[in-house]
């Protein structure tokens, strides 16, 4: 009667893991090093938890031999003080393995290759498996919170009909991933249609159990601010500053600018030659309107900027709290107000102050010396 061949016992040896890290290392540009971390964390818990009690476990890396070897590590000490044996070998059994131990070193006791194989392919291998995908998230991750506060592009993959929310996918290859643009932080007006591609502002970006969840925005005043700086080299390099942005979507924004540099009017430098820069970025925010002034420290000068188009002819500052009374000609009320009063909302948000917006003739009724100008009613 022919013997069987005896059946080896189920397992994944060190030669497979590494052939499944240089895998995924072509496939995902993820690199190896990082991966063996993740696997010798997973292996080491995992024997911990089949082996209660024991605290000291570490993996030996043999990268260039493709080998991976698991030990023990228990202190040496007296017959007499011997109470824990998950981390602990009396100094005859040390003795056993080389005769140089002596009580308060420190024995490696390595794991037997089949049992190290058994926690690979049992719970271990699945701890690989969710460790290879954090490892992959964890990438994606740092790729794109180093990119919070920046704009990038992305192509819309779904558009939901029962909420107008818009799946977009951004970034490219393994470095890639999902993003959520929320109807609220849609244009209003703006048409999106699968396969477009549009800029967005990465507002944040935060780790969730799928994957990084990347919160992006149209509307935000982060997008006008980016787009200025790759549009006009004197902000990107800080020769121009933006001091401050007010921004009604789709509608108007108002941003005020300042320069380090006398010689560059920052104005002239934003708008560009032939307005060329601005209206580029009036294209890219799909017709939006926006209204470029200078700014000053002096509160009622910023104020008065703020208000543009309309002319001011006087700034009445209140004696305590962040407030003022704006004069203007009478025929130019309605200008400095603006629509549904918008300009004198985003002068109001951009300078941080509460205007209240008088017409000339209010003259007649100027407060006496000492008194408060009243706070705006409008705003």
């Amino acid at each position: 009667m022919r013997g069987k061949k005896q059946q080896e016992p189920a397992g994944m040896n060190p030669q497979e893991i590494f052939a499944a890290l240089a895998m995924i290392e072509k496939e995902r540009n993820i690199p190896q090093s990082f991966m063996l971390d993740k696997i010798v964390q997973a292996l080491t818990t995992a024997y911990k938890r089949d082996h209660e009690g024991v605290e000291n476990v570490i993996v030996d890396v043999d990268a260039e031999h493709q080998d991976l070897q698991m030990y023990v590590q228990k202190a040496v000490v007296a017959e007499e003080d011997y109470v824990d044996p998950g981390n602990e070998i009396t100094e005859a059994d040390a003795k056993a393995i080389s005769a140089s131990y002596t009580v308060g070193d420190t024995v490696n006791l390595p794991v037997p290759k089949v049992e190290f194989g058994r926690i690979a392919a049992g719970n271990g291998k699945q701890v690989i498996i969710q460790g290879l995908r954090e490892a992959e998230r964890g990438m994606v991750y740092d790729e794109f919170n180093s990119k919070q506060h920046e704009i990038l592009t992305g192509t819309v993959t779904r558009i939901d009909p029962r909420n107008g929310n818009v799946s977009l996918r951004i970034g490219t290859g393994s470095e890639s991933t999902e993003a959520l643009l929320m109807a609220g932080e849609q244009v209003k007006g703006e048409e999106l249609t699968e396969g477009m591609h549009i800029k967005v502002y990465v507002v944040e970006v935060r780790r969730s159990t799928r994957g990084p969840q990347v919160l992006i925005s149209r509307t935000h005043p982060g997008l006008v601010k980016r787009l200025f700086e790759l549009e006009v080299p004197e902000i990107f390099d800080g020769t121009v500053e933006v001091k401050s942005i007010a921004r009604e979507a789709g509608s108007r924004t108002k941003m005020a600018v300042s320069s380090n540099d006398s010689n560059v009017d920052p104005i002239g430098a934003c708008v560009g030659p032939k307005g060329q820069r601005v209206a580029s970025i009036v294209e890219e925010l799909r017709g939006e309107k926006i209204d470029i002034v200078k700014y000053s420290e002096d509160p009622a000068q910023f104020i008065a900027a703020a208000l543009a188009p309309a002319d001011v002819i006087d700034v009445w500052m209140a004696d305590e709290g962040k407030a003022c009374r704006v004069i203007v000609p009478d025929d130019q009320l309605s200008l400095a107000i603006g629509k549904e009063g918008q300009n004198a909302r985003l002068a109001a948000r951009l300078t941080g102050y509460k205007i209240d917006i008088k017409p000339e003739s209010y003259h007649e009724e100027e407060p006496e010396a000492g008194e408060s100008a009243p706070e705006s009613e409008e705003l």
